[in-house]
């Protein structure tokens, strides 16, 4: 791998003023977050427990939501005297975010200015989260943390598998800050045909970026892609798959084709990062500086470990609009077991759920189901809940559940979108239906594709 020298100038010279001008302490974070991974797992969980304490009283006294839901259980925050002590609160579902979003605002908060983050996630239901500035850059320096954990260090290059690329939106301000400071090059996942993938494997063989970060299935596809053009000399030091399950034979390819480990991690748009793999691969560690998780049975009662149960978060530095005991929609597997790397962080041996295929489009483009639910899913109005099914290469079903807003100018939404990503000569019916139904696993299909990827082998069995 070519030594990157301007690696150093971004950690050392550019990232601390730039952090100033920007007023963020996430530096800061990042530095004492470092140390505190390798805290006893005793620590860890005391210190968790006193941030949770504290949220716990703000929530009651600021956050008319939280207020009505201790009150009707007869619940007083003093009386949670332990993690555990948490269990005695309903779960935090998607309906109630959608329902009471004002409700759930903290009073201290209402004059400030917030991040509004929008997701559809993995299961096709759009949610608006408000977060204060203070904990994005707080979790943005968890990120940054775990993702040194591949391998990867702060101010290498990074090559992105990624839909959208955000710098694009933002002008020459954006070009620059992706030049200077987070040094991506991306392959655009809405767009993705032969000569794109082989212009982007062009790139990384010049360039050599440290980091290759993508959805799941993403960097599978590319993996595919390289390997039918007689490998390359390319080698990251880290690969970091995200978004999606990460499949045991996608883990596989991914490794082979690049000669280097594959660092699988979780997260949801509502609360960033949940858990990540460290160099030792032996399970994801919770991060606890950011998160309490619990892992449920349907009774509500805490999964064994080696046993499947939905995950519930509890976002433990939101202020703004506090997420107590939420559940997120996805499964996990519990692990009670100790990681060689020394971390006291707690461990999820593996996650299950977020399925999205690949459309394929009649001018042969791949687009990405995940980058859709952002690209597509959110773009439209008064849209409880969609499925998106491709029959044949030239026709869809969307499945929808409609809101009280959803109009003809959402159907006209819907039409424009279509030509858009999928292009003019593609038709659609949409089925109007109450609920979109769980497979039997337990999982969420967002994008549904039953024609076959023209740079994939037949796709194997999804059992890990």
């Amino acid at each position: 791998m070519k030594y990157d020298w301007l690696a150093p100038v971004v950690r050392s010279v550019i990232a601390p003023p730039w952090a100033i001008w920007e007023q963020s302490p996430y530096l800061r974070h990042y530095k004492v977050l470092r140390k505190k991974q390798f805290d006893t797992p005793d620590v860890i969980r005391k210190r968790q427990f006193e941030q949770l304490s504290d949220l716990v009283h703000h929530a009651y006294e600021t956050v008319p939501f939280w207020k009505q839901r201790f009150d009707e259980q007869g619940i007083k925050p003093e009386e949670i005297q332990s993690l555990e002590d948490l269990e005695r609160l309903p779960l935090l579902t998607k309906q109630d975010l959608r329902s009471s979003l004002e409700s759930m605002m903290s009073d201290k908060y209402q004059n400030q200015v917030l991040r509004i983050k929008t997701t559809s996630g993995s299961t096709g239901v759009s949610l608006e989260v408000r977060v204060d500035e203070e904990a994005m850059q707080f979790k943005r320096a968890c990120t940054l943390r775990s993702d040194e954990w591949s391998g990867w260090r702060f101010g290498q290059r990074k090559a992105m598998v990624w839909g959208n690329p955000e710098y694009l939106n933002r002008g020459w301000r954006g070009h620059l800050r992706n030049s200077l400071l987070e040094r991506c090059v991306y392959l655009d996942t809405l767009k993705m045909n032969e000569n794109s993938l082989e212009s982007f494997l062009n790139k990384l063989e010049q360039t050599h970026p440290a980091l290759l970060f993508g959805h799941a299935h993403s960097l599978y596809l590319f993996a595919q892609f390289v390997e039918s053009r007689g490998g390359t000399e390319y080698q990251p030091r880290g690969i970091i798959s995200t978004a999606m399950v990460l499949h045991r034979w996608e883990r596989e390819k991914i490794e082979q084709v690049f000669d280097c480990p594959v660092t699988n991690r979780y997260g949801c748009e509502e609360v960033s990062m949940i858990a990540c793999e460290c160099e030792q691969h032996a399970g994801l560690h919770v991060i606890a500086d950011n998160v309490y998780v619990e892992v449920l049975r349907e009774d509500g009662t805490p999964a064994s470990p080696g046993e499947a149960g939905m995950i519930v978060v509890t976002d433990l530095v939101n202020r703004a609009m506090p997420l107590l005991r939420y559940q997120v929609g996805d499964m996990a597997v519990v692990s009670d077991k100790t990681c060689a790397c020394g971390r006291g962080l707690p461990l999820l041996d593996r996650i299950e759920g977020r399925i999205a295929d690949y459309v394929v489009t009649p001018q042969g483009e791949l687009v990405s189901g995940i980058s859709l639910t952002e690209n597509f899913a959110m773009l439209v109005t008064g849209i409880k809940q969609i499925q998106i099914v491709q029959e044949t290469l030239n026709s869809f079903i969307f499945r929808i559940v409609k809101e009280e807003e959803f109009n003809q100018h959402s159907e006209s939404q819907i039409r424009n979108l279509v030509e858009e990503r999928f292009g003019s000569a593609v038709d659609f019916v949409c089925e109007y239906v109450e609920n979109i139904p769980q497979e039997s696993s337990g999982k969420f299909r967002f994008c549904i594709s039953h024609v076959e990827n023209p740079f994939s082998r037949r796709r194997e069995s999804l059992v890990q």
